[in-house]
């Protein structure tokens, strides 16, 4: 239902200015849809056309107004000190102080010299922590979970900080929210239409998404003000990406370079490798991935590459480089800049991660642990790394999945879940661990104690 929004309708009372009247497309305000999964569904942007809207103009003035918060409330030292009790490992300090390898019993732990909380994972569980000092009383809703860490989700449950409920549909009922309730912005931050709406109840709002992602949405935007279509790189349900594709105008999303390359035969009439076909054949294949009424013979004149900060770095780049070589052999090398716009919007701490986990699996090891949310896209990728390189690789969450004795259930890197009995090899091995940026510590710890502890069962065993 295309309605014209007069924006005097959004609450005003926070004293937020907002941009001039616009004609958008809304559903019913209080719902938003999520994937079958539990994650938002890229359909959800599609509650505004953020093509007709000013999203830099709506988001600058959001975050100058009273209530909205991204920098915390004074209480950083005691909340770090908290999550240092909680989330820190003497295991992990062990082997970082001795070179990221060290031997217990007949277990040689080799760990990679990038693993764990990034700092903007840090930055915005303590900016939690901070919220329920500074509203010890108040209702308080998280939009997503926080960051994709089931440790982390449950601690701040038992805070009592709610995620926004699902029905039975998988729309987040947002009715549950009320003025005065305080309401976080998880890492991977919002869609425009969630703010809207939040703006709307007159709640106090506290984000903290990533600052790597808020210059993925700039370089979007600038896509957008250049009348380029943005090439997304990433998960079209992954709760980042959902609210990417929000800021942006026209774009499609692609998680893969087969997915990349079937754009670019398109671009090319079929010229690149013959792999696209119609007008309404593409259309059916990104039919979650598109904005609203894109057309692939008019929306890929000029483009623009952007990526969910959490995919795989040299995919990206790949990715990037094949798209401006085909604006290239149907524009000209001369025109290209006319036809293709690229920022360098790659995560520093996933592109550390990745770089540490090549550098490990050079290294002689009997098997890989890598620890981390299973709905988490980085640590799928570290996964990735090790099965590529043919390494047996074992993708867990928490300690819950070792056990009993010597079985593990462990999830593939294209999601299947497995059990497999007698995981660990008998006699000496060496382990290789690394862990997601969503990871703490601790978790990573109580894994390699149920490790050490079945290794010291099998040496009874033997003596």
């Amino acid at each position: 239902m295309a309605v014209s929004l007069q924006f005097c309708r959004i609450s005003t009372q926070n004293g937020l200015p907002l941009p001039e009247t616009r004609s958008f497309r809304q559903r019913k305000p209080a719902f938003l849809r999520c994937s079958a999964d539990g994650e938002p569904a890229a359909s959800s942007t599609a509650a505004l056309d953020s093509s007709e809207f000013d999203t830099k103009v709506f988001r600058h003035n959001l975050t100058r107004s009273e209530n909205y918060n991204r920098k915390g409330f004074g209480r950083k030292e005691e909340t770090l000190e908290q999550m240092n009790q909680e989330y820190t490992s003497d295991i992990i300090k062990t082997l970082k102080e001795n070179g990221y390898e060290y031997i217990w019993g007949n277990v040689t732990v080799k760990l990679a010299e990038a693993y764990g909380f990034c700092w903007g994972v840090e930055r915005a569980v303590q900016i939690a922590y901070e919220v329920r000092k500074q509203f010890p009383s108040e209702n308080i809703w998280i939009t997503n979970e926080i960051i994709h860490n089931p440790s982390v989700n449950q601690r701040l449950e038992e805070m009592e900080m709610k995620n926004i409920p699902l029905d039975s549909e998988k729309k987040k009922q947002f009715d549950v929210v009320n003025e005065g309730d305080v309401v976080v912005l998880p890492a991977f931050g919002a869609g425009v239409d969630e703010m809207l709406l939040l703006t709307e109840k007159n709640v106090q709002i506290v984000d903290t998404t990533c600052p790597w992602v808020s210059k993925v949405w700039n370089s979007v935007e600038k896509h957008k003000k250049g009348d380029y279509t943005s090439i997304i790189h990433g998960k079209y349900s992954h709760e980042e990406t959902v609210a990417t594709a929000s800021f942006a105008g026209k774009y499609v999303i692609v998680k893969t370079i087969q997915e990349a390359t079937y754009v670019c035969d398109y671009i090319l009439g079929g010229g690149l490798d013959g792999s696209s076909s119609t007008k309404e054949a593409f259309l059916e294949k990104f039919k979650n991935a598109v904005s609203k009424g894109f057309d692939p013979d008019s929306d890929l004149l000029k483009v623009g590459i952007a990526n969910q900060t959490t995919m795989l770095k040299g995919e990206t780049e790949e990715i990037g480089k094949l798209i401006e070589r085909t604006m290239m052999r149907k524009f000209g090398v001369g025109n290209v800049d006319e036809h293709f716009m690229s920022f360098n919007t790659i995560c520093d701490a996933t592109q550390e991660r990745q770089d540490a986990m090549y550098k490990l699996v050079d290294q002689k090891i009997d098997l890989m642990l890598v620890v981390g949310g299973w709905n988490s896209s980085n640590t799928s990728h570290l996964q990735e790394i090790a099965e590529l390189r043919g390494i047996p690789s074992y993708w867990i969450d928490s300690v819950k999945r070792i056990g009993p004795g010597n079985k593990i259930s462990y999830k593939l890197l294209h999601g299947e879940l497995v059990e497999k009995e007698d995981w660990l090899p008998k006699g000496p091995i060496t382990i290789g661990v690394t862990s997601g940026a969503s990871t703490p510590d601790k978790v990573v710890e109580e894994v390699l104690e149920r490790v050490f502890g079945i290794k010291s069962q099998e040496s009874l065993q033997l003596a």
